[in-house]
């Protein structure tokens, strides 16, 4: 990181990397909707990102050691951006902002299940789904007798999204 920071704070630290508008949503698409390509997280945002927004944003969390890109093998002109280890460990703080807003925010019912499943299976859950995203991401094997986090927390609301 070449600009300088305000302060050695670890909040404030936290903050300078991700406290902008967009930067979190970015690796939840990434982290909750498999959106791994630029065109997927454009078009697919529920909050409508800019692409110069989008663009910048993603070459941020890159050189912050957040994400990595890489040539997508099944077309030479795409690229495939992969969540990095201290992206995978933002688990618990998006779950516990997720549990948060859905307590004190107007959320919608589609749009919350997921914090909701997420604050009710804690811990256990989050490392499970930590290792799933550490498998795709990062190519670790998954634990034996891993169960699949990810299709759990996308069938939930795609249950409510279809009822909407």
């Amino acid at each position: 990181m070449a600009e300088a920071m305000r302060s050695g704070c670890p909040i404030n630290l936290s903050m300078e990397t991700l406290g902008d508008r967009w930067s979190l949503i970015i690796i939840r698409d990434i982290m909750f909707g498999n959106r791994r390509h630029y065109r997927e997280l454009l078009s697919q945002s529920e909050e409508g990102i800019a692409s110069n927004i989008l663009a910048d944003r993603l070459k941020k969390l890159m050189e912050r050691g957040l994400l990595t890109r890489a040539d997508d093998p099944s077309h030479k002109q795409k690229a495939i951006y992969s969540l990095t280890e201290p992206a995978i460990q933002l688990l618990p703080v998006l779950a516990q902002l997720g549990a948060w807003g859905r307590r004190h925010l107007p959320t919608t019912p589609e749009l919350a299940i997921r914090a909701q499943l997420l604050e009710e299976g804690g811990p256990p859950l989050w490392e499970a789904f930590m290792a799933e995203l550490r498998h795709e991401h990062l190519g670790t094997p998954l634990p034996p007798n891993h169960e699949p986090v990810l299709p759990r927390l996308t069938a939930a609301y795609e249950a409510l999204a279809n009822c909407a």
